[in-house]
């Protein structure tokens, strides 16, 4: 049997028969092959990045807090949907499953659905969430059936592919990923590109600075949340890094054992991330009809929805731990930490009482 080429040489070859490719394209292969793609393994999860749930249990107590109230907001209907995507190790939805636990008929009415396509990491979310009620675990969004949802979603949108543009003696041109002489990966641009050609951004000539990231894939995917939404009373909470008002410019990057490494090097094996464009979410959101909440700073929607007040109370509960509460919430509150890099915002079906936490 012949052996299978690595995701390294298949991108090689890919790149020598029809020439320099998009970062988009180089981002959906390293990130999402489904046998050698980043999280077709999920390698790096709590070794190459940690998660603000992973940080502080304070995070995951207070998206349940949130969720019961939603729930409650949306007529406490039975049964429900509560689904999360991208879960990690799982410590987020045990969090949200315990901080639930007292508030009448939320877990009777419960249906928890986690979108995790890695066997590896279904595993090890289901020896950590035995506590919950009949979990069922699905590849896509489309998997679960329609009825009223409420979604979490906690760094899923940064991994999104991207496309970058810079703009050179008032041309704009877009970033590639080509061969050197040697046949290593390497950064390039195209030649000047039209704006008004079919696979440009339409608003790309509206542009102030002169290296933006774009990507395509984020109106796709509010698309799949604006189908679901649309069929019953839902929410959806997204928390994610980027600037709140503005487009990103260049904020691509790779992480390995917790240091930034070059995003070209060892394909499949790193985490590719990029800054989310929370202002396009939010026009996607308005153009498929969306009631819109935030984005606004992480630190101060979980201290809206009692953050800090729950700090006081694990502090009494456990004299012992102070340095470790004090230092894991200051990390997923702060202003010059968590708190202000990262936004929340929430997508919702017409017509449902403004959320929580905004």
């Amino acid at each position: 049997m012949s052996k299978q080429p690595t995701l390294e040489e298949r991108l090689k070859s890919l790149i020598k028969t029809d020439g320099p490719i998009s970062l988009s394209v180089f981002m959906q292969l390293a990130l999402f092959d489904r046998k050698q793609g980043y999280y077709a393994t999920r390698p790096g999860l709590g070794k190459d990045f940690t998660t603000a749930p992973e940080i502080s249990q304070i995070f995951g107590e207070m998206l349940g807090v949130w969720a019961a109230h939603e729930w409650q907001q949306m007529g406490c209907p039975s049964p429900f949907y509560l689904i999360e995507m991208g879960p990690g190790r799982g410590i987020m939805m045990k969090d949200i499953w315990r901080a639930t636990a007292k508030i009448a008929g939320f877990h009777d009415a419960a249906h928890p659905y986690l979108i995790e396509p890695s066997p590896s990491l279904r595993k090890i979310q289901a020896k950590r969430l035995s506590a919950l009620k009949n979990p069922q675990w699905v590849n896509e969004l489309t998997d679960i059936p329609n009825g009223p949802s409420i979604i979490l979603a906690n760094e899923v949108l940064d991994c999104l592919p991207i496309r970058q543009f810079i703009r050179q003696d008032g041309a704009w041109c877009e970033r590639k990923i080509g061969l050197d002489k040697n046949g290593n990966f390497m950064l390039g641009i195209s030649s000047p590109i039209s704006t008004e050609t079919e696979n440009t951004p339409d608003n790309l000539s509206d542009m102030v600075q002169d290296v933006v990231e774009i990507s395509s894939a984020l109106d796709a995917f509010i698309e799949l949340i604006s189908d679901r939404l649309k069929h019953d009373n839902s929410r959806a909470l997204f928390i994610d890094y980027g600037p709140a008002n503005s487009t990103p410019g260049d904020t691509l990057r790779a992480y390995s054992d917790g240091k930034q490494v070059d995003p070209l090097s060892n394909v499949g094996n790193v985490d590719l991330t990029a800054d989310v464009d929370f202002a396009k979410v939010v026009q996607s959101a308005k153009t498929h009809g969306l009631e819109i909440a935030g984005p606004s700073p992480q630190g101060w929607f979980l201290n809206a929805l009692g953050g800090v007040e729950r700090v006081n109370a694990l502090i009494n509960q456990n004299p012992d731990k102070i340095d470790e509460i004090s230092e894991g919430a200051m990390r997923i509150m702060a202003p010059d930490q968590m708190g202000e890099r990262f936004q929340a915002l929430c997508l919702s079906t017409k017509d449902l009482p403004s959320p929580a936490g905004f």
